[in-house]
């Protein structure tokens, strides 16, 4: 090998500052803010997913079958209101069409009112 081969230095190991060995500091920089913000998404992804609170509330069963239940009672009760709500829905609207005296949905009805009538009646 000749002299003159041994002092090129390869265009890789030069920044644009002319420095030799390694890559340029700017470069080094851009990565590194770069990574940085990489790492600082992944840590608010992770925090709005809400992981921590999802790991404390398994390291507590006590708690998380407290809010189960909780949960279970308040889809019970809204189950109970809303079918009672639509059940009284459409029984006014089935007693509205009684008095208009639609044929099939008119007789079935006017047995149930009667039925309902006398039950309320000899209710103690």
């Amino acid at each position: 090998m000749s002299k003159g081969n041994e002092d090129e230095v390869k265009a890789d190991d030069v920044c644009a500052g002319g420095q030799e060995l390694g890559p340029c500091p700017d470069e080094e920089d851009a990565k590194a803010r770069g990574l940085e913000d990489k790492l600082a998404w992944i840590a608010s992804y992770l925090e709005r997913s809400k992981i921590a609170e999802y790991v404390d509330l398994m390291n507590k069963p006590g708690r998380l079958v407290y809010l189960n239940l909780l949960g279970g009672l308040a889809r019970g009760v809204g189950l109970a209101v809303g079918f009672t709500v639509l059940g009284a829905l459409v029984i006014y609207i089935l007693t509205r069409s009684f008095l208009l005296n639609l044929p099939v949905i008119g007789q079935f009805l006017g047995e149930l009112v009667y039925i309902v009538q006398q039950y309320l009646r000899h209710r103690p």
